[in-house]
């Protein structure tokens, strides 16, 4: 098994680049958007270099996403891990480097300590906010000044990769992943159609898949009536509900 996040991400990147990896599904505002692992790369490199040369955040800085499950949020993990950072998925509010949230949860955002803040509305076609909240920096606006290709220090399996109440290193971390893969029932080569609803957890949603070698296809505010269809059309061999 592949000991670092950025590890396996990799490797499922150099299985077929332009093959679907994560495919994003909201039938609430009718959002589909499919991002191959090339272009989910390009977003996570994009991410890695925002957080090292336009932050200044050190390998072991800790960055915390109060942000729901969604392909944004899986590139901001995904770009965290890559830059040698720890990421915060919203535990308890402590002091942190810097933070991204949406503008539904700058409320709670209020409560962590940090001088960076970085805000996404999450919407359709990656546009960005109209208005960023005060005190917030519109991340998808911001991350496209910054390169495709990161070129940082190899991440060591013994670094801190998820920070927060509980903390774990890569190597636990994808430990803890690939268990969640093997209850799930989640095996290499499968395309899992993933409920948010019912698996909020990027250990379920993101991770999990990524370390056995599956590809996603996330859903928020699922219309049963449509899971059947949908599966059919993305070839789903996997339905998490």
């Amino acid at each position: 098994m592949k000991t670092t996040i950025p590890q396996v991400f990799g490797d499922a990147i150099r299985r077929d680049p332009a093959a679907p990896l994560l495919t994003w599904y909201d039938d609430a505002t009718g959002d589909r958007t499919e991002l191959s692992g090339a272009t989910l790369d390009n977003w996570v490199a994009k991410t890695a270099n925002l957080l090292v040369d336009g932050v200044g955040l050190g390998h072991g800085d800790a960055v915390a996403l109060l942000l729901p499950p969604h392909w944004q949020t899986a590139a901001l993990l995904l770009g965290v891990s890559a830059a040698g950072l720890a990421a915060d998925l919203g535990g308890d509010p402590q002091p942190v480097e810097a933070l991204f949230t949406t503008p539904d949860l700058v409320e709670r955002a209020a409560g962590w300590s940090t001088l960076d803040r970085y805000a996404t509305g999450l919407l359709p076609l990656a546009m960005p906010l109209r208005t960023p909240p005060d005190g917030y920096i519109d991340y998808v606006t911001e991350v496209r000044n910054h390169g495709d290709h990161f070129r940082g220090a190899p991440v060591d399996p013994a670094d801190r990769a998820l920070a927060g109440p509980i903390e774990l290193s890569h190597h636990d971390a994808l430990a803890e992943a690939a268990d969640r893969a093997a209850q799930l029932g989640i095996t290499a080569g499968a395309r899992v159609l993933i409920d948010t609803a019912a698996h909020p957890e990027a250990t379920d949603w993101l991770l999990a898949p990524l370390v056995v070698g599956a590809s996603i296809v996330l859903c928020a505010n699922l219309d049963p009536s449509k899971t059947e269809a949908r599966a059919a059309t993305e070839k789903v061999t996997l339905t998490l509900v």
